[in-house]
């Protein structure tokens, strides 16, 4: 059975496309690509269709990542078809818990640096679109330091399945 994971930002072209992308990676790392799918989206549709913000895709080609991408929102029937929705931000997180058409579906929704044990009390991903490169950066820093743990849950939740 097919463990499915969405990462959710604003318009789904800087933090969540970044941390789609690096998350994927693990998952290949980890040979899971068969039983692990990994998508991206935004809570809003202000680029939807559009490519991924060409400071992203630059950022993540300069550190070996790969992304094929095409912005869109996040919907509420998503959740039937999802195990995990990482909020990057804690407006995300309420924004997505108040989409969700039950109790169970919002209990999917958690914020990536959550799975980071050394991220302290901010848990959120800056929005680097406003910024300069270096804001991009620190973000990939910040979706690469949570990545180990999440790829370590999903692990979790898998073995829990087959036994």
């Amino acid at each position: 059975m097919t463990y499915r994971v969405c990462f959710v930002c604003t318009g789904n072209i800087c933090r969540s496309p970044m941390a789609e992308s690096v998350f994927r990676a693990r998952v290949a790392d980890a040979g899971l690509e068969s039983v692990v799918e990994v998508d991206s989206a935004g809570t809003g549709g202000w680029h939807e269709g559009e490519d991924a913000d060409p400071r992203t895709l630059s950022v993540l080609g300069e550190h070996g990542y790969v992304l094929a991408h095409a912005a869109r929102v996040f919907e509420p029937s998503w959740f039937a078809r999802r195990d995990l929705v990482i909020a990057l931000d804690t407006g995300h997180l309420k924004a997505l818990r108040r989409l969700a058409p039950s109790p169970r579906d919002a209990a999917k929704v958690r914020l990536l640096r959550s799975y980071d044990p050394g991220a302290g009390d901010d848990l959120d991903v800056p929005d680097p679109y406003y910024g300069g490169r270096d804001g991009f950066e620190e973000c990939l820093e910040m979706v690469e330091r949570a990545g180990a743990g999440l790829l370590a849950a999903v692990r979790e939740e898998l073995e829990g399945r087959t036994t």
